[in-house]
């Protein structure tokens, strides 16, 4: 019978020969991810069940990232409680400062999912991993706490949409655009439950940065996960970092499909979702006249090195508007390293920038660029709504790090081209 890559991953977890949407099964979880926020909530829940040890601590991984550097007391006893819970049970999977980084950028560079696993982390955004050819969704603390536990979940097989990118992409144009204008187009529930499969001409030509971004994103259009078949890029990048073997899924040609889009991106100016939804969406053209006090530069969701690269290139030798905030934040220390030894920390700093050490810092309000009553921020990152990143009459606008990096030049909302 022929299936989806999402139902094929999920039916070989179940140990089943296939599955169907709608179809209620158990599956075995090869790694169940929490960060500072959630973690300390499973942990909770785990020990009021009586149990002394988990499952697996193998297939556990804690990323303190939300709130590190610890900004407060509270965040600094959240990230103690993680960090002790994961000396005794002996969880080795533990990113500390040391080894710190924002955890849907930090698990695909250290090679901790694979194609073909399937990942349920105690965030939304988990769905990043679909990526690589994963199952990957995000699910509650308590759930959690029942993977600790038994090792497995359950899940709702979802249906598939299948999206199709076809014609060439204008300069600067890329994985952020896409999603965007996808988003744009089915609104923030038009696929809610289901799976988002990305496909065609232009994802072949994607970078693993790029795609990323796009499965980074599929739960804004409320979905289960986001998924992009493997392929030679793929494979390139898990066989770097790969430490163990790996399965490959593909859809079936002959696969059923819930509904099937097809874009032309020929032409497709830079994207901007407007507050406050992700849905929101209209090209850069249209928002020329919006100035803004901050413009933020990182997340899970573009805070990549080739993310900081087209920021780098765009603010070479210039130096962002008097009065500006631009808060530049790499995803990792690795690719921190990296932007540094690149010569593009200098570049930020020399435009008037400031670098932050690794976090989700602003992304959710957490710190480190709160925007104060009605001041108005153009970010990298994933969510938009009242009062996201900080006071309630506050305003974000979403984009790529290429018209980030552009507005803060202008001081206003303006694509990469215009500067």
């Amino acid at each position: 019978m022929a299936s989806t890559i999402t139902e094929k991953i999920i039916a070989a977890h179940a140990g089943q020969e296939t599955v169907r949407p709608g179809q209620l099964v158990e599956v075995d979880v090869d790694l169940a991810l929490a960060n500072d926020i959630t973690a300390p909530l499973a942990i909770e829940v785990f020990r009021s069940a009586g149990v002394e040890k988990v499952y697996a601590p193998d297939r556990i991984c804690l990323v303190p990232d939300h709130f590190v550097p610890n900004k407060d007391i509270l965040s600094a006893i959240q990230v103690q409680t993680t960090r002790n819970f994961a000396r005794e049970q002996g969880i080795d999977k533990f990113f500390d400062l040391d080894e710190m980084g924002v955890e849907h950028a930090l698990l695909p560079e250290a090679g901790l999912v694979l194609p073909g696993d399937l990942v349920i982390g105690a965030d939304s955004h988990t769905c990043t991993y679909g990526a690589l050819g994963a199952f990957a969704t995000g699910m509650g603390s308590t759930d959690l706490a029942g993977i600790y536990l038994t090792g497995k979940t359950w899940l709702r097989v979802p249906e598939t949409m299948k999206f199709v990118y076809k014609g060439t992409p204008e300069p600067y144009v890329g994985g952020k655009d896409l999603i965007l204008m996808t988003i744009g187009d089915v609104g923030v529930d038009g696929a809610r439950y289901r799976a988002m499969e990305f496909t065609g001409p232009v994802i072949d030509r994607m970078s693993m940065d790029q795609r990323l971004t796009m499965c980074n994103m599929a739960i804004e259009a409320g979905a289960k996960n986001g998924i992009i078949g493997p392929d030679r890029i793929t494979r390139t990048y898990a066989d770097e970092r790969a430490g163990r073997p790996y399965r490959v899924f593909a859809s079936d040609p002959d696969a059923g499909y819930v509904s099937v889009r097809e874009y032309d991106v020929t032409g497709l100016e830079p994207q901007v979702a407007r507050p406050h939804l992700p849905e929101n969406v209209v090209g850069v053209s249209q928002l020329k006249d919006v100035t803004i006090d901050q413009v933020v530069i990182g997340s899970c969701t573009n805070g990549r090195l080739e993310d900081l690269e087209v920021a780098a290139r765009i603010l070479k030798n210039r130096r962002i508007k008097k009065g500006m905030r631009l808060i530049v934040i790499p995803a990792t220390r690795k690719i921190y390293a990296q932007a540094m030894a690149n010569g593009w920390l200098e570049t930020f700093l020399s435009a008037g920038a400031v670098v932050s050490t690794p976090t989700c810092g602003p992304c959710l309000g957490g710190y480190m660029g709160i925007l104060a009553p009605g001041e108005r921020s153009l970010a990298t990152t994933n969510r938009n709504f009242v009062g996201r990143m900080g006071h309630p009459t506050s305003e974000v606008y979403l984009a790529s790090p290429a018209v980030a990096a552009a507005s803060a030049l202008a001081g206003r909302i303006v694509g990469p081209m215009d500067v």
